[in-house]
């Protein structure tokens, strides 16, 4: 087997969660390139089927499945329309996420439980059922990749968020040990600050300070994830499983008083940092301004760092 062949996805068919817009139409669109179908799983009615648009005009197979994964009855019925399409599945990305906002002292009992039944509670529901379709298969294999955060390891947004990324990464750590008499690997994903819709509305003043912060010297974009989930995919990484693979251009290594300096301009620009921002929105039917940024998207976000930068 060549180098270059231990990435070679070809044949494979894989399913990406939350893959209509963001990390997850990243991780989709690197598994179509190196070969993958990709089926998306989403709420967005609207724009997921678009995405698996994308994917089959790029001449690789797709659908989209509306799917809600703190529902398990959605989830395995999602997987079962994925596998019959398909005639199996291979690869799984268990991307779908959200945050919300808020002080630990007066945070709302159910947006804790929102949060922990997305993050952490429909990741376990969504790996349960592609490891349930993988047995069922011939020969038994698989990867099943979930993306978790570098707020499993630092003090960043709240003890809701913190704890269900921090809740994923033990999980692949748990389901890789039990799984791997099986030859299913999983492994997680923990990106830094990704420019994908939930951050359209984060401030240029806070870009800069991530930036700043960040010895790579750029905003994360979903296309810095491709690498990455390619490689847990492939065979490239068959001996790797309960591993999370942190990929935050260095962002969690300063604890430093002072901004990082640069020696060379970064590999990405800020106007490059915000083009698949821009697809996104534009695949939303949302508006920006040249910065790509609409802070009516999630104006609790907008309002957060207004009030911890003191800009307006």
């Amino acid at each position: 087997m060549s180098d270059l062949s231990l990435f070679d996805l070809s044949g494979k068919k894989a399913l990406v969660t939350g893959g209509a817009v963001g990390i997850g139409r990243g991780c989709a669109v690197a598994l179509a390139q190196a070969g993958a179908d990709v089926a998306i799983l989403d709420l967005d009615t609207n724009v997921g089927p678009k995405t698996a648009e994308e994917i089959r005009a790029a001449e690789r197979d797709s659908l989209f499945v509306p799917c809600d994964v703190t529902q398990r009855e959605q989830v395995q019925d999602a997987v079962r329309q994925v596998a019959e399409r398909f005639g199996r599945l291979d690869i799984a990305v268990n991307n779908a996420g959200i945050g919300i906002l808020g002080a630990d002292e007066t945070f709302p009992q159910a947006d804790w439980d929102k949060v922990i039944a997305v993050n952490l509670t429909g990741a376990f529901l969504c790996a349960q059922a592609e490891a349930q379709q993988m047995l069922r298969q011939g020969p038994i294999e698989g990867k099943i990749i979930n993306i978790a955060s570098m707020s499993a390891n630092i003090c960043n947004c709240n003890a809701a968020y913190n704890g269900s990324k921090a809740g994923v990464v033990q999980m692949t750590r748990m389901l890789a040990a039990e799984w791997g008499q099986y030859n299913i690997n999983v492994n997680c994903i923990s990106p830094s600050y990704v420019l994908s819709p939930m951050h359209a509305s984060t401030p240029v003043v806070v870009r800069k300070r991530i930036r700043e912060l960040t010895p790579l010297g750029h905003v994360q974009r979903p296309d810095d994830l491709h690498g990455a989930v390619i490689f847990l995919a492939s065979a490239a990484s068959n001996y790797v499983t309960g591993h999370d693979l942190v990929v935050d251009g260095g962002h969690t290594l300063n604890a430093w008083l002072t901004p990082l300096g640069r020696c060379v301009p970064p590999r990405v620009n800020p106007e490059e940092e915000i083009v698949q921002l821009k697809h996104d929105l534009d695949a939303m039917g949302l508006p920006y301004d040249q910065d790509g940024i609409n802070p009516d998207v999630h104006p609790e976000i907008a309002d957060a760092f207004k009030g911890a930068f003191g800009t307006e």
